[in-house]
């Protein structure tokens, strides 16, 4: 990774921890990161008291490269009025709270290169994916280092249009807790269907992993997958012809999905 210059991460909770274990995963400097936090908790522990990571209660009057606001969307507002001190005319702010828009973050601490990032739960085993949008005073050195740090976690797609973000939520952002669902619902299904609750738990969180890894080492499309394994008039086709019934998965998806990014746009506004 190269050098980012000094880090002030806002928000040592799990999303932050995460983006920082990647980043010394990377081969980043310890010493070149500070986190703000009231205080340390268990997922920052490690980062601070075994790998010399610099942990603040309050932002430092210090400048700083790059400034990352991993705090929950509610305690923006109390975030963005100290950072000032911590902010040079050439500082790069990433956002990853959810529904927090760039003009929202502007109004705290003035005008500033920022890129709008949504990262998602499984950044916290470097398998995350991350929507990301840069306004106009982003330049292509800065937005090169924000993909680098925001790719420590995972892959980063870029979006030209600040509000796909919110739809970027609703696939992606929120979408880990669906597959959990979906898990949980297998399960339930299993133990209707006459498996014990254990077995069916192990069974259902296997081939959702399973699946999930698949699709990624596959060159196929997912469609072409569930073909794949869709012999005609088998138990598979059974199954789907209920999944994919007019009022199957598809359409409750994309309600839930349209769901999830109106909620985003309008934490916007709260």
């Amino acid at each position: 990774m190269p050098d980012a210059g000094r880090i002030l991460l806002v928000g040592g909770g799990n999303m932050g921890a995460a983006m920082l274990a990647g980043w010394l995963d990377k081969g980043i400097d310890p010493k070149s990161v500070t986190v703000v936090d009231p205080r340390v908790g268990e997922a920052l522990r490690p980062l601070v008291e075994e790998r010399g990571v610099r942990h603040v209660e309050s932002v430092p009057a210090e400048n700083f490269d790059v400034v990352v606001l991993a705090v929950k969307p509610q305690m923006m507002g109390e975030a963005l009025g100290p950072l000032r001190a911590a902010l040079g005319d050439a500082t790069l702010v990433i956002s990853v709270a959810a529904g927090t828009t760039i003009a929202t973050i502007e109004a705290g601490i003035g005008e500033h290169a920022v890129v709008r990032a949504m990262p998602n739960t499984p950044a916290l085993i470097g398998r995350g994916i991350t929507g990301a949008f840069a306004n106009a005073r982003v330049d292509a050195a800065g937005r090169a280092l924000a993909d680098t740090l925001l790719a420590a976690s995972g892959p980063v797609e870029w979006v030209d249009r600040e509000e796909l973000i919110d739809a970027v939520t609703g696939v992606s952002g929120s979408g880990p807790a669906y597959v959990f669902h979906l898990a949980e619902c297998l399960a339930e299904a299993g133990v209707a269907a006459g498996l014990p609750a254990d077995l069916a738990m192990r069974l259902a969180r296997h081939t959702v992993a399973g699946a999930g890894e698949l699709m990624i080492r596959s060159s196929e499309t997912p469609e072409k997958l569930r073909r794949n394994v869709t012999s005609p008039n088998g138990t598979t086709q059974a199954a789907l012809d209920v999944l994919m019934a007019e009022d199957g998965l598809a359409p409750l998806m994309q309600r839930a999905v349209l769901a999830a990014r109106d909620r985003a746009a309008a934490l916007a506004k709260e």
